[in-house]
């Protein structure tokens, strides 16, 4: 027999010997193998310190060392091998037709978007590119009162996305809308838009290590600069926003090809606690000051 702890450290050395690149959902060696760990005996990922010291049985180390195995063999990241990701503190549902869950956008999220929006006057939210479903549902969450839309071109994606929004009891409230961008939602507006687009460059692409192969392509290519969806979404955003209302994307290492795009557009760019960076914020009154030079983006 074995105890929790000591298994995880083994785990660690194990995934840190064999060169695997981490990035979806953990960054590091030990808090996967506390991940795998975690999942393999049913306990959540934040399980307690206290339960670090019991113990391991014999047929639970053996499902957790073939888990081990094929991470190293496949180089899939773990949340394909789980079928489950966490986003805002909430699991979901995922596999290979849709990213796994890891954008800063969920501590914004967490505080309800504030001090940007006051949260009792949010009824109607946006996630645009939704693959998963985690950031409409985890947005349902916080905003009880709200309706949320959540748009993908996948229909994939979306299938993903039903099968989370029906496991969260979001039926009613998250609605899954097949959709380019704005174009499926003619004369609809909202308070919130939200969005994790497809947003690395050329040269990023070519460069990824091994594990984003599994991720679909759909979901992370935006054409040489990065910029091929984000520019699209700025210059529509103004029809689709309520007085009041806020836009939110990532654009991870975009951030610096959009600038340069755009060097007159007051992006407010987030900082966050507990890391992440990449993510802009506008207001509805700063995207109709800009409204001209947005409308001329070709």
């Amino acid at each position: 027999m074995t105890t929790i702890r000591e298994t995880v450290l083994a785990g660690e050395q194990y995934l840190s010997e064999a060169g695997l690149w981490f990035g979806h959902g953990t960054d590091n060696a030990l808090d996967e193998a506390a991940y795998l760990v975690a999942h393999v005996l049913g306990l959540p990922p934040d399980y307690a310190e206290v339960d670090i010291d019991a113990e391991v049985s014999t047929t639970d180390a053996e499902r957790l060392a073939a888990l081990l195995q094929q991470r190293i063999d496949t180089r899939k990241p773990a949340a394909y091998l789980t079928h489950e990701g966490w986003f805002c503190g909430l699991p979901f549902y995922v596999d290979e037709r849709v990213l796994v869950p890891r954008s800063p956008i969920a501590e914004l999220i967490h505080n309800q978007f504030q001090p940007w929006v006051e949260p009792g006057r949010v009824q109607h939210i946006l996630d645009l590119c939704t693959g998963s479903g985690c950031i409409a549902i985890a947005a349902a969450y916080a905003f009880p009162n709200a309706q949320v839309d959540a748009t993908d071109i996948s229909a994939d994606a979306l299938d993903v996305a039903g099968q989370n929004i029906a496991r969260h009891h979001m039926t009613g409230r998250v609605h899954a809308i097949q959709s380019d961008l704005f174009r499926g939602l003619q004369g609809k507006r909202y308070d919130i838009i939200v969005s994790n687009p497809p947003y690395v460059d050329a040269a990023d692409m070519a460069a990824l290590p091994r594990e984003y192969h599994h991720e679909p392509q759909l979901g992370l290519a935006a054409g040489q600069d990065g910029l091929q969806l984000v520019l699209p979404m700025l210059r529509e955003a103004h029809s689709h926003l309520n007085d009041g209302g806020i836009i939110v994307i990532e654009v991870g290492n975009s951030a610096e090809a959009l600038q340069a795009r755009l060097p007159t557009v007051p992006f407010t760019w987030v900082e966050f606690e507990y890391g992440g960076e990449g993510v802009f914020l506008l207001d509805a009154s700063q995207i109709d000051a800009c409204a001209d030079s947005l409308r001329n983006l070709d």
